[in-house]
């Protein structure tokens, strides 16, 4: 009798194949950020080079509170001296390397350092924005369980709430609350500031259209998990739907929602600027009102650089997480 021994076949690590497929996922969302980064800075400069209106004019018109007409003899010693008469492709890169140097140029108005000038005021702006997001995921939790996976009235008066402060412009719910509640009831300053009364304004401002949308990407989810096998394996068990829509589905049905955390962090910066013109609060808002109605360019540039840096950062340490805790999301993809 012949006995064939079968070789045994290399059995293949999975960790060392995973744990590669997760460098690379982080690798190519790494140089894509670094381009979306690179072409925000680019067209930045492009757009801020092509504005009506001479740089060097302008920055004399400024110190000097007048304006006027200049001559060439005075604009060619500003030009020298800011490199406004060099080549654009000079302009660019010594725009770029100096960003890369953490260096965001001068301010034409205030004559300091424009990263000195955005230090000074990125603390109230980000305070307002995670406090916003805060307070949205508070509104989106508890009326997602009271009105998503049921039937009637609740789900349809749920999913109308949603669909209608998702869609309510933040300017204009600035404009509504400030009316109604600071100057008709006076429960809250007309100016805000940064002290817990004139923060609640702002927060509510931002807070009520991201709640909705946070809320539509929730019900989404929370409608398709409440009918799976685990939430009835729950309910045969004897949970209560209570328990079972707060413990099991509401888990899954966050996912999204967090997915659209990047998102909303970068909306949020963007949109405190607004609502801090609206409430005169002290922030990156009212600086970028001043720059943009002087022209100045450097201030503008440097604080739309950074709310871009801010998202696109965001975004990718979500998307390298995801990957991380679940690398079957890469495999769909």
């Amino acid at each position: 009798m012949t006995v064939t021994i079968a070789s045994a076949a290399p059995v293949e690590t999975a960790p060392p194949r995973r744990a590669g497929a997760i460098v690379r996922a982080a690798l190519t969302r790494i140089a894509s950020a670094i381009f979306v980064l690179w072409g925000t800075i680019t067209v930045t400069f492009l757009v801020l080079s092509v504005l009506p209106g001479d740089r060097a004019t302008i920055l004399l018109n400024i110190r000097s509170g007048q304006t006027i007409q200049r001559t060439p003899a005075e604009l060619a010693p500003i030009n020298a001296e800011y490199g406004f008469d060099r080549p654009i492709l000079v302009q660019y890169w010594n725009y770029l390397s100096g960003l890369l140097h953490g260096d965001f140029g001068q301010s034409l108005q205030l004559q300091r350092p424009v990263a000195d000038v955005i230090g000074e005021q990125i603390a109230p702006t980000l305070i307002l924005a995670v406090a916003a997001l805060v307070l949205a995921w508070v509104l989106t939790v508890p009326w997602t369980l009271l009105t998503a996976g049921r039937r009637g009235r609740a789900a349809t008066v749920g999913s109308i709430v949603e669909t209608v402060t998702a869609a309510l412009p933040q300017y204009w719910v600035g404009v509504l609350l400030l009316i109604v509640l600071a100057i008709h009831l006076r429960w809250f300053p007309v100016i805000g500031g940064t002290n817990l009364a004139g923060t609640v304004l702002p927060v509510i401002t931002l807070a009520i259209p991201l709640a909705g949308f946070l809320g539509q990407a929730t019900r989404a989810e929370f409608d398709r998990a409440i009918g799976q096998p685990f939430a009835l394996t729950a309910r045969s068990r004897g949970m209560s739907d209570a328990g079972v829509r707060a413990r099991h589905v509401l888990r899954h049905s966050l996912i999204p929602g967090i997915t659209l955390t990047g998102w909303a962090m970068g909306s949020l910066l963007s949109g405190a600027v607004l609502v801090e013109a609206v409430y005169a609060r002290p922030g990156l808002g009212n600086v970028l009102v001043s720059a943009v109605t002087s022209k100045d360019f450097p201030v503008v540039s440097g604080i739309v650089i950074l709310i871009s840096f801010a998202y696109i950062l965001i975004n990718l340490v979500i998307d390298v997480v995801y990957v991380i805790v679940d690398p079957r999301l890469e495999a769909r993809r």
